[in-house]
């Protein structure tokens, strides 16, 4: 049986580095890394750590393209480390820094905080005027698969903030509410459980929100899940100017649809655990 050979090739990671608490100026340090095909970023960054510098810091968690952790800015584009092969974008050298937009904490390690509190802020759940049949459910909201498709696209966000970093606009503004809280909005707003658009849409139809967005589609193209940020923004703009003008009807949640009344529950599934936060 012929033995396979692994090749090895050298790859220069030019890695912009930072501490505000000692560092004046960001600063760009070297490592040569031994890349063999299908070597992901991640992976490299771990064999600096573990064999040329300890005291490199970055954030990284699932590895596998899930929990949006490991955003950076790989040759000047935002990517994920764990998704990005290192073969597929470079061929000699790499460069690698956190992502713009963002204060930086540490190195590689941008501080998401002003994002997640956008997000927060455009009331990223569903809400209804019955909160106590959503707090303990007695049956369940009806949702046909069209009704799905309207927002399921934007449901695959995970909140990387690598739309954030590619959006020209939020680079001049950064009170634009951007991409990532504007197209969660839409997809709550879309989502026939939903009956809080009109207060969702009083904070995405603010100074800046989504008429902020001049549509250059950086965000798009920079997304890792596909989600189109920038059409979701657009349906926005198109949904705040409808209400504004009072044009079509006004959305209604969907109903409740409640347990068959010959259901009966099968004896070998057992009950429910309890809840592990007092209600």
């Amino acid at each position: 049986m012929d033995q396979i050979i692994e090749e090895r090739r050298d790859i220069v990671f030019h890695i912009r580095r930072y501490t505000p608490e000692k560092d004046r100026e960001p600063r760009v340090i070297a490592y040569r890394v031994p890349v063999r095909q299908g070597m992901t970023v991640l992976e490299g960054l771990h064999y600096i750590k573990e064999n040329l510098d300890q005291s490199l810091a970055w954030r990284y968690s699932c590895r596998m393209g899930v929990c949006g952790s490991c955003g950076m800015l790989l040759n000047g584009m935002p990517m994920l480390a764990c998704n990005t092969q290192i073969l597929d974008i470079a061929s000699s050298a790499l460069t690698l820094g956190p992502l713009p937009n963002f204060e930086i904490i540490r190195d590689l390690v941008p501080d998401l905080t002003p994002m997640l509190e956008k997000h927060r802020s455009v009331m990223p759940y569903i809400r209804r005027e019955d909160e106590g049949e959503i707090n303990n459910p007695e049956g369940e909201y009806y949702q046909s698969p069209e009704d799905l498709e309207g927002y399921l696209q934007f449901s695959f966000c995970i909140k990387c903030g690598c739309c954030m970093a590619a959006c020209p606009t939020l680079a001049t503004d950064l009170r634009y509410l951007g991409p990532m809280p504007l197209a969660q909005a839409y997809r709550y707003n879309n989502d026939t459980r939903d009956g809080s658009g009109r207060e969702r849409s009083d904070v995405a139809g603010s100074a800046h929100g989504a008429f902020r967005c001049h549509y250059a589609g950086e965000c798009s193209r920079a997304c890792p899940k596909g989600v189109d940020p920038a059409k979701a923004i657009q349906h926005l703009k198109r949904q705040l100017v409808a209400s504004y003008l009072h044009l079509g009807k006004a959305k209604r949640p969907c109903a409740k649809q409640g347990p068959a009344a010959s259901a009966q529950r099968k004896p070998n599934i057992p009950e429910a655990p309890p809840y592990t936060v007092a209600r």
